[in-house]
């Protein structure tokens, strides 16, 4: 695949794991398989690949030893500390990374959250030239966090919706449990095979964007999405939530079908029909 973002011109050689949990294990594979070395960093580092290097370190304190050099960087780290009411852990750990790196690596790539956009709420589809608006501490945190990965790293962000695959199945628990759903509320989301697909492009690709909004090609209310899980398992649909609260945001996914092409996963049909059908 060719485009303006001069994709797979860049072969990431060794890549640095911020936060690694089943995101960051995914793309670290995908980048090992492709010759690459892999670091993991988080505060317990048993449990990882065993390809993958490993770094315990507890990022709300400055690193004990400085890095090596990285030639890229992927941060997926959330934003609460491991105390919740101490608030976000971006202040303190992506300054400690960026102390601890001897140089600033060629590419860092930040994971944010559609959630910066929850103060927004509307039909109008965002791209990513809006401005953020959050409504909750945890939001505003992602914001943040943005805001120092670009300043300290020169990161590319990227904003994925809602995650789902493989053991990230609540809505389907919450369906066939028969819990009353919301389903005026619109919604946005994206498989992990795609999320890692966009994470290893951003990676190789020559010139990316600075932002992209990890999102698939159809944004619906959260009732279309149940019913149709109802009818995969042959469950009736669940009740509905009243009085309905609705809103919810509606985001754009061009600039990811630019970089990507066609999605494994293009619509939330073919993803929550394959996870009923291994389940």
């Amino acid at each position: 695949m060719t485009s303006a973002w001069g994709l797979d011109r860049r072969m990431p050689g060794r890549t640095l794991l911020v936060g690694c949990g089943k995101i960051g294990v995914r793309l670290g594979e995908r980048v090992i398989a492709h010759g690459g070395e892999v670091t993991a960093i988080r505060r317990h580092a048993s449990g990882l690949p065993s390809g993958f290097r490993t770094l315990a370190a507890d990022l709300e304190q400055p690193l004990a030893e400085p890095l090596p050099e990285f030639d890229s960087v992927v941060i997926t780290l959330p934003p609460s500390r491991a105390n919740p009411e101490q608030g976000s852990i971006y202040p303190l750990a992506l300054p400690a990374i960026a102390d601890a790196l001897p140089s600033v690596p060629p590419r860092v790539v930040f994971v944010s959250s559609t959630r910066v956009f929850e103060g927004r709420p509307g039909p109008e589809p965002l791209t990513e030239a809006d401005a953020p608006q959050s409504s909750s501490p945890g939001g505003q945190s992602l914001v943040e966090g943005e805001r120092l990965a670009q300043e300290l790293l020169g990161a590319v962000v990227v904003r994925p919706a809602g995650i789902y695959g493989p053991g990230r199945d609540s809505l389907i628990r919450r369906v066939r449990a028969g819990d009353a759903i919301d389903g005026t509320r619109r919604t946005n989301r994206i498989h992990e095979t795609d999320l890692v697909r966009l994470l290893e492009v951003l990676l190789r690709a020559e010139a990316p964007p600075a932002l992209v909004h990890g999102v698939d090609e159809e944004p619906v209310q959260l009732g279309d999405v149940a019913e149709f899980i109802a009818a995969q398992l042959g469950v009736p649909v669940p009740p509905a939530v009243e009085p309905p609260v609705g809103g919810g945001t509606v985001l754009d996914g061009s600039l990811l079908r630019s970089l990507l092409g066609e999605l494994r996963y293009p619509t939330f049909r073919e993803g929550y029909a394959e996870m009923i059908a291994q389940r």
